[in-house]
């Protein structure tokens, strides 16, 4: 436990102490939004700020340097293989990990939009989204391991989060039914 608060304490404080800013900002979006209904405007609201508030710590916390040497792990399945082998606990915590990253992205955003709903759309979001994090990390030479694994998990841990949210997800504006076509009578 104690390397765990001393490995990330700092953003578990930084995400208690912005509870009440995300609820704030949440009802000031909401209130903002004037033109649509209210209870369109405050699951819009949520959606943002959960997407944003939800992802946010996860991806500072594997942007955090580290005192190791980089690397990368571009063979699909080895780092996984790899972890399965020891610690079960280990195992746990980064499998889990990796699927939490971008899970809130992936439960709000099709809440938000629905060009993204879609398991297939959340997948891909959630792989660009670590395809960009894995790449800062090697890029800024954090000390991480830059794996196409974690771009799996993550990739996976916001299509499954948005399964989780399916029944919410925004829908399509409807278009206005066209007036039928009138008849085509001769004239006399």
């Amino acid at each position: 436990m104690g390397q765990v608060w001393r490995d990330w304490g700092g953003v578990l404080l930084a995400v208690l102490a912005g509870l009440p800013l995300s609820v704030l900002v949440t009802a000031v979006l909401a209130r903002l939004r004037r033109d649509v209904p209210p209870g369109r405007a405050w699951r819009r609201s949520v959606a943002e700020v959960g997407a944003v508030a939800g992802t946010l710590p996860w991806v500072w916390m594997i942007l955090t340097p580290r005192d190791v040497p980089r690397q990368v792990d571009p063979v699909p399945l080895r780092d996984l293989a790899d972890l399965l082998t020891g610690s079960p606990t280990t195992a746990v915590v980064q499998v889990v990990g990796n699927l939490l990253v971008f899970a809130a992205l992936g439960f709000f955003a099709p809440v938000r939009l629905a060009a993204l709903a879609g398991v297939g759309r959340l997948f891909l979001l959630g792989a660009v989204g670590s395809i960009l994090v894995e790449s800062l990390q090697y890029a800024l030479d954090l000390g991480r391991v830059s794996s196409v694994d974690d771009v799996l998990l993550n990739a996976t841990g916001a299509a499954l989060a948005g399964l989780l949210s399916r029944r919410w997800w925004a829908r399509p504006p409807v278009a206005p039914a066209r007036p039928a076509a009138a008849s085509a009578t001769p004239r006399e």
